[in-house]
């Protein structure tokens, strides 16, 4: 069963409020099929942005870092990627430790 960008954004917010780790959706996707990026902001002014991506290899999702760095470069990073697929949906997920549960089971699906 295909699960839709809504429900596995809903899913993973979630996941992520089980280990009190703060998320927000910044962008509204598409329901049915939009992209998901997920931005880790971990409040030290540096930011990680993580897209699924198909490893070639195996044919499995797995997360992929599309841009990480300076918290202001990585926002402009996003909003570049918005600018080419308006129907992505960005969740910003703020943990000083790192945490973005994204390794998880289920989380690629």
């Amino acid at each position: 069963m295909k699960l839709t960008a809504e429900f596995w954004v809903h899913a993973y917010l979630a996941r992520l409020r089980q280990f009190n780790i703060a998320a927000f959706v910044v962008a509204h996707g598409d329901d049915t099929a939009g992209a998901v990026l997920v931005k880790l902001n971990t409040l030290d002014g540096q930011a990680r942005v993580y897209q699924r991506s198909f490893d070639l290899m195996s044919g499995e999702r797995r997360w992929v870092v599309l841009s990480e760095g300076d918290e202001a470069e990585v926002d402009a990073s996003l909003a570049r990627q918005r600018g080419f697929d308006t129907d992505a949906w960005v969740i910003e997920v703020e943990d000083r430790q790192g945490r973005h549960l994204l390794d998880e089971p289920g989380l690629a699906d």
